[in-house]
């Protein structure tokens, strides 16, 4: 006979210090194991200081013997910053808060509160302009309160800010960008084979602009700044006397430069391209389009820094989606139109995504950082 789990301790509500610190709410079934990975994820020395959920003790009754409860866990994720708990909360105490009814667990947030300036005008995709009106959180608390933002994001939960107590449900789909971190290249046309499998529409964007040489009216601003100054007109005395300073007293002698110039600008000219980055696109008419850039990556998210294959970097295939409207993408809560364009370029990300993970190996990562599962895709 299995014994049975200890029961969460409850969520302090009464505790007035409570409602000045930021509050983490997830619904059922998120573990602690969980968080303490999307921790890792962001923070790499992130560890739990206490274990939760360890039983507290044993007490005997009629029953015999019972669990009475579990440790709070300690999740430090800095020097400075920790989230207690996870503690239980009703349904009740959750709407008290303000936050969604379905919440299940709450981890209390301490961290330092650093603020600047008011924030800016503009897009707030996470809505912490709305929540931080006054003045923008900075450093520590920033990069915690972005972390906390991505992890409610991540397992559909809820974040209470601070003093004012305003709630973020962080849209779910709101960056459906997704990044494939590998060893393997692929050339342009072993790409597109990959990503018409999938999307038959799908071409290669690698079309360049041609230089057609300086505009006509190239240097003569620079020219009339240069007078303005007292500086000597191309091809003056004062230019001839210069270049004699430094050893080209005739006529013969700048021909020869200017020839071994040319002929190193036509040498590199003609050296076969090196392609360090290419892109493709997909045309998905109404619902925008869908980006798929390669190159070189060496910022990787921490859980794969340190890998063998990472060690020197990495081939980074990232998956975008643009919407028609791009400023729509900074919205906290975009238009109708915006969200069904997006639920319909979803899917074709996803399977791009998983497509070329498939074929070049590593991993695939959200726009938060986040590794994903292929298999979840």
């Amino acid at each position: 006979m299995t014994s049975p789990q200890p029961t969460l301790p409850p969520l302090p509500v009464h505790d007035p210090e409570l409602r000045t610190r930021h509050l983490l709410a997830l619904p059922d079934g998120i573990g602690a194991e969980e968080l303490e990975v999307l921790a890792v994820s962001r923070f790499p020395a992130a560890a739990w200081e206490t274990l939760p959920g360890v039983p507290q003790q044993r007490t005997a009754g009629a029953r015999g013997n019972r669990n009475v409860g579990a440790s709070i866990g300690v999740l430090r994720v800095s020097r400075m910053s920790t989230l207690t708990g996870p503690y239980s909360v009703t349904s009740a105490d959750a709407v008290s808060l303000g936050l969604p009814a379905a919440t299940t667990t709450v981890y209390d947030v301490r961290c330092p509160r650093e603020r600047g300036e008011a924030p800016y005008p503009g897009g707030d995709r996470d809505g912490l302009k709305r929540a931080f009106a006054d003045a923008m959180p900075v450093r520590e608390e920033e990069r915690v309160l972005l972390w906390l933002v991505a992890v409610a994001r991540r397992l559909g939960g809820a974040l209470r800010t601070g003093e004012k107590g305003v709630v973020l449900h962080p849209d779910l789909d709101a960056a459906i960008d997704l990044t494939v971190f590998t060893d393997r290249w692929l050339e342009p046309d072993e790409l597109l084979a990959v990503i018409q499998h999938v999307v038959p529409r799908a071409r290669l964007a690698m079309e360049g602009v041609p230089w057609r040489g300086p505009a006509s009216d190239a240097g003569r601003l620079a020219a009339a700044g240069l007078a303005a100054l007292g500086v000597p007109e191309p091809g003056g005395t004062g230019l001839r006397r210069a270049l004699e300073r430094h050893g080209v007293s005739d006529e013969r002698r700048r021909r020869h430069l200017a020839a071994e110039a040319d002929a190193f600008d036509g040498a590199e000219l003609a050296a076969p391209v090196v392609l360090e980055g290419y892109g493709a696109l997909v045309d998905l008419g109404v619902d925008g389009i869908i980006a798929i850039e390669v190159g070189g990556e060496e910022a990787l998210p921490p859980l794969l820094r340190g890998l063998p294959w990472s060690a020197g970097g990495a081939l980074a295939y990232r998956v975008r989606w643009e919407p028609t409207d791009v400023e729509e993408l900074e919205l906290e809560r975009p238009s109708f139109a915006h969200r069904v364009a997006r639920g319909r370029a979803m899917p074709h990300v996803h399977t791009l995504a998983g497509a070329l993970q498939a074929v070049v190996g590593g991993e695939i990562a959200d726009a938060a950082e986040f590794l994903v599962n292929p298999s979840d895709l």
